[in-house]
């Protein structure tokens, strides 16, 4: 064969494998997207059906809000459980969450229990070991939290120019809803969705600050209440927001970079002691087992160890 009839050959079957390249991405592009579709439509429906459970289940007239935040009656532990269990996203009653910390409790005395016979250490690990499952709750409000505060000053923004090219207040959530990511998306949306099922403006507004518990979130339903009431220019105020939010992130990061050295001395300083034990227990067992018969210096070591945490925390964490 000459070589032009290989060069023609060779370029007819790149072409050819690059059409069915083209054809099978085109297929698959367009399955995902159906896919896509599906997974919203379906996202949309248990969005809906989780806020008519939650508006049939709670109390209408403390979701409103009528009971002053500035009450001097103090939240019961039960109000405390259920906003801790919102904030961080997970959908857990407060009943579930107590069966959490038992079953914690009694996995981590279980092993001194049977093994060591030791029902005053067994006693004293599961009381320790207990509040885990509020502890990761709490963990997890947290980066739900920072997570949301990162994405307000996007939000914001797009509600200002959604409300520049003439649309609603409840447009504008919908947009946030529909553009943005979650965990903001999920908060939006389920105001929004609030709002068409009947739930006052008001309302849904109010259960939105309480359900994120941010500083910047209330100031924002603040600030769009009194619009409804006395008008103003509603999109400056929310530029001027995402402004002030950028800044506080800006000097929250720099908070972060200037304390991280704290910070790492805080956790070498914790992680010491465990490490130098198990260190021991390995080159000379008996040794570090005669710690164990003075168990009661174990257990002031864990005081000392978590009010030294707590100490060092709060230095390198603090308000501005």
């Amino acid at each position: 064969m000459s070589p032009w009839m290989v060069l023609l050959a060779f370029c007819a079957g790149f072409f050819l494998i690059f059409a069915i390249n083209y054809a099978l991405a085109d297929v698959a592009e367009a399955h995902r997207q159906r896919y896509q579709k599906r997974l919203e439509q379906e996202l949309h429906q248990r969005r809906q059906a989780a806020i008519r459970a939650s508006l049939a289940k709670r109390d209408l007239e403390m979701l409103a809000a009528v009971r002053a935040p500035e009450s001097s009656q103090r939240p019961s532990p039960r109000d405390r459980l259920l906003q801790l269990t919102n904030e961080s996203g997970i959908e857990i009653r407060p009943s579930q969450l107590f069966v959490a910390c038992a079953a914690a409790g009694v996995l981590v005395s279980l092993p001194f229990l049977l093994v060591g016979q030791n029902w005053l250490l067994g006693s004293l690990m599961g009381l320790a070991a207990s509040p885990l499952p509020m502890m990761y709750l709490g963990m997890l409000r947290k980066r739900r939290r920072e997570k949301i505060l990162e994405q307000l000053p996007e939000a914001f923004e797009l509600m200002a120019r959604t409300l520049r090219s003439g649309q609603t207040i409840a447009q504008a959530f919908q947009a946030v809803s529909d553009e943005t990511t979650p965990p903001i998306s999920i908060e939006f949306g389920f105001c929004y969705e609030q709002q068409n099922l009947g739930l006052t403006p008001e309302a849904a507004l109010r259960d939105l600050s309480r359900r994120t518990g941010l500083l910047e979130l209330k100031i924002f339903v603040m600030a769009v209440m009194i619009h409804r009431k006395t008008g103003g220019n509603l999109t400056e105020l929310l530029d001027k927001l995402s402004k002030v939010i950028r800044e506080r992130l800006k000097i929250r990061g720099a908070i972060k970079a200037l304390t991280a050295e704290g910070a790492l001395q805080a956790y070498v300083l914790l992680a010491l002691p465990p490490a130098m034990l198990g260190i021991i227990w390995m080159m000379n067992r008996p040794y570090a087992e005669l710690l164990f018969q003075y168990y009661w210096l174990l257990i002031g070591a864990g005081i000392s160890m978590t009010l030294g945490y707590l100490w060092m925390r709060r230095i390198i964490n603090f308000d501005f």
